[in-house]
């Protein structure tokens, strides 16, 4: 039996524990900071529901094989109690969250080797604790070498599409440089499509352009159809349509992972002397725009 800790049992975190939960083989325990009934998560394939054991009290862990970090960025230090408890010698730590420096944020927590970096798409809301609604099938991807086949393989019995890469810096920096485009309508708070002209244009090309070469400077090979694809995405938008969680987070009056958003395509563009203006200019509006929740 493979026992797995998921801190974090929001829309991504619950999904996963839900689709963990339905092989006998896996033990999952969810840690959250108030316990709730059970998950039910609606699927492309279906319902499906599972009653893990649920903690709030960081006091009650223990030592499990795997735990799936699910929290926001900005939450790294919160879990510290969690990982105390649950991170043994021979625990591996899966950090499945937004940007490009999961390593970097929990370094000082747990063995730098035991850590997983995770990048993850999976379109899915949570509307109540344990309530989902997971929207299309999701697809992990994690660094090639013992651990992250070991972590892909906790999910061949899903529906989720997990896979190990030799080049894994690619796949983070390709995701990045599809949503960089998103801190747009996050500021704006509307859709760009409906008002795109060929200054919003220039606005959301620069953003994404910054990050992809960002990227590359970091050793990603981001091709310019990748480029193309976010900037079509933001054109396209419909009125009233959410690019995703960044936007969806501003518009719900939650806090924001700005830096791991845009503000690290920023300050590694600054290590690199690369300009990256654009981006610059629009962390600091978000930054400034008066919202007691912006996450630096």
């Amino acid at each position: 039996m493979t026992t797995i800790a998921i801190i974090g049992p929001g829309a991504i975190g619950g999904t996963l524990a839900a689709w963990l939960a339905q092989d006998p083989a896996l033990a999952v325990t969810v840690c959250a900071r108030t316990p709730f009934d059970g998950l039910r998560v609606e699927t492309p394939e279906g319902v499906i529901t599972a009653q893990p054991d649920i903690l709030s009290d960081p006091s009650q862990a223990q030592v499990v094989d795997w735990v799936l970090v699910c929290t926001k960025t900005y939450d790294a230090e919160a879990t510290r109690p969690w990982l105390e408890g649950l991170a043994g010698p021979q625990t591996r730590v899966a950090i499945v969250q937004n940007g490009v420096e999961h390593v970097q944020l929990f370094a000082h927590l747990v063995p730098a080797q035991t850590i997983v970096p995770v990048m993850i798409n999976l379109p899915a809301v949570r509307n109540a604790p344990g309530q989902i609604v997971q929207h299309r099938h999701g697809i992990i991807a994690v660094p090639a070498g013992p651990n992250g086949e070991a972590f892909a393989a906790l999910f061949d019995k899903t529906e989720i599409e997990a896979t190990a890469h030799e080049d894994f810096t690619s796949q983070l920096w390709i995701k990045l440089t599809t949503n960089s485009q998103s801190i747009v309508p996050t500021l704006t708070l509307r859709a760009p499509g409906p008002v795109w002209n060929e200054a919003l244009e220039n606005i959301v090309r620069g953003v994404v352009e910054e990050c992809a070469a960002v990227g590359r400077a970091e050793g990603a090979t981001i091709p310019q159809s990748v480029i193309d694809a976010a900037i079509a995405a933001s054109m396209t938008m419909r009125e009233g349509a959410v690019s995703g969680s960044f936007h969806a987070d501003r518009l719900a009056g939650h806090r924001l992972e700005v830096d791991a958003r845009n503000g690290v395509i920023v300050r590694l563009g600054r290590k690199h002397g690369i300009p990256t203006p654009m981006n610059g200019v629009l962390v600091t509006l978000l930054e400034a725009s008066g919202s007691p929740w912006i996450s630096k």
